[in-house]
Parts: C-alpha cells; sequence; structure tokens
C-alpha cells in the first residue's frame, strides 16, 4: 500500500537529548557538570520513559513536563549535583533542544515529493511547540500530535491511533519513525510501516512486533519511502 504520510517521534528521533546536558557542560563553572555529563544525561532520559510508562500502567497520568523534572530531580541527585541554578539551566535547555543534523533537507524532501508529515509525541504540546520553534521545522510538518489528548502516555494504542485520524488515512498508509525500539515496535504492531533510527546500534527489543526497517540516522528516510 503507498505511504501517504511519514510521522516521527520527537524526543531522539528528530531531536537530541543529550543535547541540554551537553551544552550544559560546555558552559562556563560547569567543571562537575562537565566530567559527568553523558551519565546524567543517560539517566535523565532513562528516567523520563520509566515513569512515563509507570504512570501509564498505574494510571496515573501527568503531563510529559512533571515526567521530564522528576527524572532530571532524580538523575542530579543520582549524580550528586545539588545546584538549583544548574537544574534551571537544564530545562531552559530542553525547551530548545536542537535537531539532528539531518533532520531539516529530510522533511524537506518528504515535503517536495508529496508525502504528508508529523510529529506524534509523549511531549506536551507547549513543549513540542516550543522544540519545533526552535530546530525551525514548523514549515514542513502537516500535524505535530502529542498524547495529551489521549491522557496516556505510548506505547498505548490509543496514542498511535491519533495519526491516521489526524491524517485521514489507514494505518498501513503511515510511515512511522522513530529511535526508540519499542516505540517502533508497538507502532509496528499497530499497523504501521516502521522503520527504528537504531543510532547506537543496539538489539532488537523482545516484543510482540518488529520495526519493518532500521537506519542509522533519518537520512534515508526520503528514498525508503519510495520503495513502500
Amino acid at each position: 500500500m503507498t505511504i501517504r504520510a511519514c510521522v516521527f517521534d520527537a524526543y531522539g528521533t528528530l531531536f537530541d537529548v543529550a543535547a541540554a546536558a551537553r551544552l550544559a557542560a560546555a558552559e562556563p563553572g560547569q567543571d562537575q557538570l562537565a566530567e559527568l555529563w553523558p551519565r546524567l544525561a543517560a539517566d535523565w532520559r532513562a528516567k523520563q520513559l520509566g515513569y512515563s510508562w509507570l504512570r501509564a500502567a498505574a494510571g496515573q497520568h501527568c503531563d510529559f513536563w512533571q515526567v521530564t523534572q522528576d527524572a532530571l530531580d532524580w538523575s542530579m541527585e543520582a549524580a550528586g549535583l545539588n545546584d538549583p541554578a544548574l537544574r534551571a539551566r537544564l530545562l531552559a535547555l530542553y525547551w530548545e533542544l536542537p535537531a539532528y543534523p539531518e533532520v531539516p533537507a529530510m522533511l524537506t524532501a518528504l515535503k517536495a515529493a508529496g508525502y504528508g508529515t508529523g510529529i506524534l509525541s509523549n511531549g506536551s504540546p507547549e513543549m513540542l511547540e516550543g522544540a519545533v520553534a526552535s530546530a525551525g521545522i514548523g514549515a514542513s510538518l502537516d500535524h505535530v500530535l502529542s498524547v495529551e489528548s489521549t491522557r496516556v502516555f505510548k506505547p498505548h494504542p490509543s496514542v498511535y491511533a491519533l495519526v491516521p485520524e489526524a491524517f485521514g488515512c489507514t494505518a498501513p498508509e503511515v510511515l512511522f519513525v522513530s529511535s526508540n525500539g519499542w516505540d517502533v515496535a508497538f507502532g509496528a504492531g499497530f499497523g504501521f510501516a516502521s522503520v527504528w533510527v537504531n543510532r547506537a546500534g543496539e538489539p532488537v527489543d523482545r516484543l510482540p512486533a518488529r520495526p519493518g526497517h532500521q537506519l542509522r540516522d533519518l537520512t534515508g528516510i526520503p528514498d525508503l519511502v519510495e520503495t513502500l
């Protein structure tokens, strides 16, 4: 079936989630952070995802900004960083995460080829608006879809159902792209054509469905979609 829309996860797929810690570590006076920012970034991301899954399983939803703050607080304590000013700086930088270098040209190519484009993210609408504006990619996106309209985080099926509803198509007419192996697996199980952007070269998650394709970055998406 012909693909009509290409939809992307946001954090870690289009936007570099490690950038907040990396950029803060490069600022004057951040010698301690400079030594441990990779650990902080990894813990922050792992707790962010873990807290979203636990809240979804327990039926105790809050928006992704609260999850992001809670995850940072745990990660800073684990790293021995008791610095309210640094906390504020890291959170401010999270609203301005840069897109990966290949993202603007990739989205432009998809739009030029006539595909619908969009984001499907756990992020709150306000977070996504800030990230899209900061990266300058808003003109290349038809829809920016947040889980907040469903009040549950991925990978709940109601989240993936937002995409065909927004684009007026069927699930098999969507190419869903994520850097999270679990996310793309559940998207594939929902019926999407799927691509795992496996930047780290990790094994495939042992889940009920598997990604249809794997790439190391987003550069090859416009060529791949033409073959589907």
